[in-house]
């Protein structure tokens, strides 16, 4: 007959088994292990795609995300020649020599006691949309396309033989052919004429107010003819070559881009984290989110979550994209290898990234036994009350 001391302990030895076989479902986690993830992978048959991170997928990741500047979509553009175009308002101003036939008045110098003329300033002159003026005995004038000095030129060459040795200046009142547009996250939205001195990029930038958000949280879009790039506006401040000269009908647009990741697992800060517009490595991420903790992290099971483009996803027979084109990827990185912490330098992380650090196989061991010793220590007590009561 079973003694009650071998009846408990054979009650106790039970309840760990049990307790063992159903730890996983009953232990808390902050997420799977290394091994359910790789193992979810293979079961859904390619929806899911993962990507062992090495330096080879890190180049092509870069390269296919890298940041065109300025000066490579665009070219070498040229310094803007100040041209009229319709709509501009010029003022024109006309001498002639004594003595005077057409323009013009006479005037005694009192310092040298011979006469002189005075200009005569027309009206001020709008370029028409056939981009003609007109000037009185000179008639109707093409000037669109010309700077002021050929619209000079060729006023004074239709007023020859008809007023006595004429000069001509012509100035810009206002212009509305060059001009580019503003917009987007800056104080106040405009058209900005050009002028002779030639505007660039962040010269117009200032003359809009500047921008309304912190600058490492901005881009600028340019839009030329049939050509559009985006650059982080700091990279564009840092590197002067970027700052082109602007063509007129540019049209800027100042983005506010509030970036961030998120970051959960076996590290310092569990949180959604922003990054600056020019981007961050994955080295740095971890690295705001306090690194991984030694006592629980698994090195092996470092995961990024992203929907990334089919190109880049692999050549799963069964890859099956999302309407938009997207493809579920994971990528692993395993820090047991000291060359990650290279690769994890230049490994490009996106918007809306999720990275995960899973537990280790022995932080949950660890985890379990503490469960257990939890649940027993009232147990083993009872049993040695009992066991002494049995004596």
């Amino acid at each position: 007959m079973m003694t009650t001391s071998r009846y408990l302990f054979l009650s106790f030895t039970m309840l760990v088994c049990g307790l063992f076989v159903s730890g996983c479902s009953l232990m808390p986690k902050a997420g799977p292990s290394k091994k359910i993830i790789t193992a979810a992978v293979e079961d859904d048959g390619g929806g899911l795609v993962l990507r062992q991170v090495d330096d080879a997928l890190t180049r092509t990741l870069v390269e296919r995300k890298r940041v065109r500047p300025f000066g490579d979509v665009f070219g070498a553009t040229p310094q803007a020649r100040y041209l009229a175009h319709p709509g501009d308002l010029l003022e024109i101003s006309i001498w002639e020599t004594p003595p005077s036939m057409l323009f013009g008045t006479l005037a005694l110098d009192p310092t040298s006691g011979s006469l002189t003329s005075r200009a005569e300033t027309l009206p001020v002159q709008m370029v028409m949309e056939d981009g003609q003026i007109t000037i009185p005995f000179a008639g109707r004038i093409k000037v669109q396309g010309l700077t002021l000095g050929e619209i000079e030129k060729e006023i004074v060459k239709r007023l020859a033989g008809q007023a006595n040795a004429p000069q001509v200046l012509v100035r810009t009142i206002e212009s509305q052919g060059a001009v580019v547009t503003v917009l987007g996250d800056v104080h106040k939205s405009l058209r900005l004429p050009l002028s002779p001195k030639g505007e660039k990029l962040l010269d117009a930038i200032a003359l809009a107010g500047g921008v309304t958000q912190d600058v490492s949280r901005m881009s600028v879009q340019l839009s030329r003819n049939t050509l559009t790039a985006s650059m982080p506006l700091d990279l564009l401040i840092q590197d002067p070559r970027q700052n082109i000269p602007l063509l007129p009908e540019d049209v800027i647009t100042a983005l506010y881009q509030p970036q961030s990741f998120s970051i959960l697992g076996a590290v310092a800060k569990n949180e959604e984290i922003p990054f600056e517009a020019k981007g961050i490595s994955l080295a740095q991420a971890l690295a705001r989110a306090g690194g991984l903790l030694d006592a629980r992290a698994d090195p092996g099971g470092v995961f990024v979550f992203r929907f990334e483009e089919a190109a880049l996803a692999g050549t799963h027979p069964d890859i099956r994209p999302a309407a938009d084109g997207t493809v579920p990827v994971i990528y692993q990185i395993d820090f047991a290898n000291p060359s990650a912490f290279f690769v994890t330098q230049n490994f490009p992380v996106q918007d809306r990234d999720v990275i995960y650090v899973a537990n280790m196989p022995a932080a949950e061991l660890e985890k379990f036994l503490r469960m257990v010793g939890t649940v027993l220590s009232p147990t083993a007590t009872s049993m040695r009350l009992i066991t002494d009561v049995a004596k």
